[in-house]
């Protein structure tokens, strides 16, 4: 049975679930940070909503590029595609810039050199010669992650091949996610979304659950505007209970 349709609730809701454990981590960290508290960030339960959120949100990402560009490729073709997706890929690494000169001024002992949107940004051009392919995206999905946990457990005397995941000695950072070993869940889900969203269409039946879950939606379909806010505003209430709480 094949489904045509412009979006897929499903997609976005798992965005918005992600959007849900994303904003949970950020408050815990934000807490840690300015209140002082104890939360454990870096291991267990808390570690693992927040690469569970990061993991889902790099994996669409994949599943997303297999459907625009299956729906693209008959109407524009060549050098034409290939900058669809490096504009694209260009204007969220964009913000990832801005990100880097906020937390540079604001938080410079933790400043975002390459964190998700610069990842994000940068894989929507670097996955272009791999949309087309399915089972070879599987293969060196796991190449990738192999190479990424080697590099994780390595230190390097320079700096600037920081966005492969090779990491200087002295290296802290606020946000991190290197091409080793993510861009490997790019190319999971682009062989997810090649197997099950083949042609930009659904492959497999699911009931409409949309109307039941418009909140999550919502919050799916604005992933990006929610990512850019959702700090500043924790941020401005976390600072604000503490001040009337003085």
């Amino acid at each position: 049975m094949v489904t045509i349709q412009k979006r897929f609730f499903e997609l976005d809701f798992l965005r918005g679930i992600a959007i849900m454990l994303m904003i949970l981590y950020h408050a815990l960290f934000d807490l840690n940070y300015f209140a002082g508290f104890g939360f454990e960030l870096w291991s267990g339960l808390f570690w693992l909503v927040g690469r569970t959120s990061a993991f889902i949100f790099i994996f669409i990402v994949g599943v997303s590029l297999t459907i625009s560009y299956s729906r693209a490729k008959g109407k524009i073709t060549g050098f034409s595609l290939f900058k669809k997706y490096f504009l694209r890929g260009g204007k969220i690494f964009s913000w990832g810039l801005i990100i880097t000169a906020v937390t540079y001024v604001f938080l410079p002992t933790g400043t975002i050199y390459f964190g998700v949107l610069h990842f994000i940004g940068l894989s929507i051009a670097l996955a272009y010669p791999f949309l087309k392919f399915r089972y070879l995206n599987l293969i060196l999905a796991a190449i990738f992650v192999v190479i990424g946990f080697y590099l994780k457990q390595s230190v390097f005397g320079f700096s600037y091949l920081l966005f492969l995941g090779l990491r200087p000695e002295v290296f802290y950072t606020l946000d991190y996610f290197p091409i080793f070993p993510w861009f490997g869940v790019v190319l999971l889900g682009i062989f997810f979304g090649n197997t099950f969203y083949a042609k930009g269409q659904r492959r497999f039946l699911i009931p409409d659950l949309s109307a039941k879950l418009k909140p999550l939606l919502f919050l799916g379909r604005n992933s990006l505007l929610i990512y850019l806010l959702h700090q500043p505003i924790l941020t401005a209430i976390i600072l604000s209970v503490m001040f009337i709480l003085d």
